[in-house]
């Protein structure tokens, strides 16, 4: 007997054994099914859900951070606890002297409660004075126009630029604001842009819904001399910023003799840390979901291996008849394997479609038109295919021990089986 892809009678054969007990087919090709679409889905989906976490941070510079100024909580040299104190635009020349690993020191200045109008509409928002090293830590989404750059921190220009939803909402009808006025608490200043969020988190408020002026108009419009509200910084590539953080607290808590161990007294946050805390988590998803996949897997092929047993020896009086006419062992071990091949290919590839499917969906509703990046949930071919050969290599190895035993069955004793 020999055994041929392109054997019609081979495959009619296949077709009628694996029919001989539907149900048990049906379970053992569901237990294959399912745990193709499984791993396929968890491995893809938690690509996804990284994408969409990541999504977060989109145009934050992964290796920044910033400090905001607090009470004290610690007396030192005299001062009670409770003390306010404020960092200056000295302390960023000195920090920017001292710390030669960062590659930018960002004073910022924001206003929560400001008015912007034009004509007779208006809009309340967030009014933030920067320079034009703000977008080395956060890079805006440019609707229109440009942003705020030295010459107009220098000139101390009058000059806005307008968050989307702002711009919608007091100039409405116009899609391009550039070059008008608007009215920011009371004073006139001109348009040269128009930015939104590229992110969905916010360090300092929302671009979309706010006016960004250069720093230095902002400190004269609002009498803050030389006071700063807060300071944003950005490491250079290769430098860890949690080294640097520590360095700089020192500098100025020196400067303004507070305690050098009162941490309550300054706010800091390290977006690289989340980077990391972010890149562990998914490195665990990602294991976890490898676990989960590879048992369901594992579920299945132990399945496969069972039909198969359970087939050779319902088979083994025709197994018994097949070797007494000439049927060579290795035909015999042909035969099972391809049994358990077809079940495993069939339901591999239909596991695979579910799941490019049920990704898709994701695919479509996880990615809204606007989204600021995509999250992709899609499956390659290189990987369904690679899932899918995995399978079925698993597969054979689970059929080898039944296919072993069908060639080992000696010919008199199947005969003579009931």
């Amino acid at each position: 007997m020999k055994i041929a892809i392109f054997d019609i009678d081979n495959w009619k054969e296949i077709l009628a054994t694996l029919s001989r007990n539907k149900t048990r087919t049906f379970l053992t090709g569901f237990g294959i099914f399912w745990g193709v679409a499984m791993l396929a889905m968890l491995m893809s989906g938690a690509r996804g859900g990284e994408d969409l976490l990541r999504r977060n941070f989109a145009g934050f510079a992964t290796n920044s951070g910033g400090m905001i100024p607090s009470a004290t909580t610690m007396p030192y040299r005299g001062y009670q606890k409770g003390r306010t104190w404020q960092m200056t635009t000295s302390d960023v020349v000195t920090l920017r002297e001292n710390f030669p690993e960062l590659k930018a020191v960002i004073p910022t200045y924001q206003k929560g409660s400001s008015t912007f109008r034009n004509g007779k509409d208006s809009y309340a928002g967030q009014l933030v004075g920067a320079e034009s090293n703000y977008t080395d830590m956060l890079v805006p989404r440019l609707y229109a126009g440009r942003f705020i750059n030295e010459a107009d921190v220098a000139a101390e220009r009058r000059v806005a630029v307008v968050g989307k939803k702002v711009a919608t909402q007091i100039f409405p009808g116009i899609d391009n604001p550039v070059g008008k006025l608007v009215e920011v608490d009371g004073s006139c200043y001109s348009v040269v842009g128009v930015v939104g969020d590229e992110s969905e988190i916010h360090l300092n408020g929302s671009l979309d819904e706010g006016v960004v002026i250069p720093a230095s108009t902002f400190r004269r419009a609002n009498g803050y001399g030389d006071r700063v509200d807060f300071i944003m910084m950005v490491a250079k590539d290769g430098e860890d910023l949690s080294e640097i953080i520590p360095g700089m607290k020192r500098v100025l808590f020196r400067r303004h003799d507070i305690n050098p161990a009162d941490d309550g007294a300054i706010w800091v946050i390290n977006i690289a840390e989340n980077f990391e805390q972010v890149d562990k988590l998914f490195s665990g998803i990602d294991l976890l979901a490898l676990f989960i996949g590879l048992s369901t897997l594992i579920a299945g092929v132990i399945g496969i291996g069972n039909i198969m047993w359970v087939i050779v020896k319902e088979r083994t009086r025709e197994i018994g008849i097949r070797r007494a006419i000439g049927a060579k062992p290795r035909d015999i071990i042909a035969q099972v394997l391809c049994e358990g091949t077809v079940l495993t290919v069939i339901s591999g590839l239909a596991g695979i479609c579910f799941a490019a499917l049920v990704l898709g969906i994701m695919q479509h509703a996880m990615n809204p038109p606007g989204a600021v990046s995509e999250a992709r949930f899609q499956m390659s071919f290189g990987r369904a295919m690679g899932i899918l050969g995995i399978f079925i290599t698993l597969g054979i190895l689970a059929g080898l021990i039944p296919s072993v035993k069908a060639m080992r069955i000696k010919p008199v004793e199947a005969l003579n089986s009931k």
